[in-house]
């Protein structure tokens, strides 16, 4: 079998910038056929910039501006094509959310939640990642991480809420060092007055967070979104049954999660032990 191709980097931006072809095309009442005549390509290279799985070059861009009678928007698009797709929408729009939250709520059960990730850790959860990114790459998304927890030292901060599984808590992510400085600075973070944190611990016989991890974020015109990852995407949530869901499910969480108080002294066991 001939092996599988790659997918590129910038994939959605190509699938965006071939389906702004086909609209402008289909709006001529062109063939791609005919189109690809009018531009020196033939009807299958048209197919595949349209599918998005061939980039539209300048050059090109500029004939079709041309010929569908477009103000230079595809030479425009064709110029600034990425080489690697941004983020996705929504999670820029839950970035910029989360930066002026005035309460968030947040779940995790795979890695100590990013805004109360020390840099040496958010550095080993990046360096984690399969395939490997770059070593630049790394140290970009380490930054940005931690350049997130100055939420937490904001002059109003948001109101926080953290329940975490004991798993997370347990597994040496960087190493023994590393995983010592995050529990300690959980361990700091648990006294902050704007700050509620809760381990779930192992054990226990039902469990409202199975579904996986997830964020509830207020705004401060008092809308509630939520927000969930998965291995290859993300999603903002707004519908409000399904938001409502995701309330109910964190409210049973912190019902079964051990207290706040209860948590302190975990931490200061873990941090105790060898």
């Amino acid at each position: 079998m001939p092996p599988k191709k790659r997918a590129r980097p910038n994939a959605t931006t190509m699938k965006m910038v071939g389906q702004m072809v086909a609209a402008a095309r289909v709006a001529k009442n062109l063939t791609q056929k005919q189109l690809g005549e009018l531009v020196n390509l033939d009807a299958e290279t048209i197919a595949s910039i349209e599918q998005g799985r061939r980039a539209l070059m300048p050059n090109v861009a500029e004939l079709m501006d041309l010929h569908l009678g477009l103000p230079g928007i595809l030479a425009v698009a064709a110029h600034g094509m990425p080489s690697v797709d941004g983020p996705p929408p929504w999670a820029e729009e839950y970035l910029r959310l989360e930066d002026g939250a005035i309460a968030l709520s947040w779940f995790d059960n795979q890695v100590v939640p990013g805004l109360l990730q020390t840099e040496n850790y958010a550095r080993a959860v990046i360096t984690c990642r399969v395939p490997a990114h770059p070593e630049a790459e790394i140290e970009s998304l380490t930054a940005l991480r931690v350049a997130r927890k100055a939420i937490l030292c904001r002059e109003t901060p948001p109101t926080l809420s953290f329940v975490i599984w004991e798993a997370v808590l347990r597994d040496r992510i960087g190493g023994d060092e590393v995983h010592a400085e995050q529990l300690r600075h959980l361990r700091e973070c648990a006294d902050l007055p704007h700050l509620s944190l809760q381990v779930m611990p192992l054990g226990r016989t039902s469990h409202a967070g199975l579904d996986g991890p997830f964020i509830l974020l207020e705004t401060p015109d008092h809308h509630h979104l939520g927000y969930t990852e998965t291995q290859r995407g993300s999603q903002l949530i707004s519908a409000l049954d399904e938001v409502s869901i995701l309330a109910r499910k964190y409210a049973m969480l912190r019902t079964q999660a051990l207290n706040t108080e209860q948590t302190r002294g975990l931490l200061d066991r873990l941090l105790g032990e060898p």
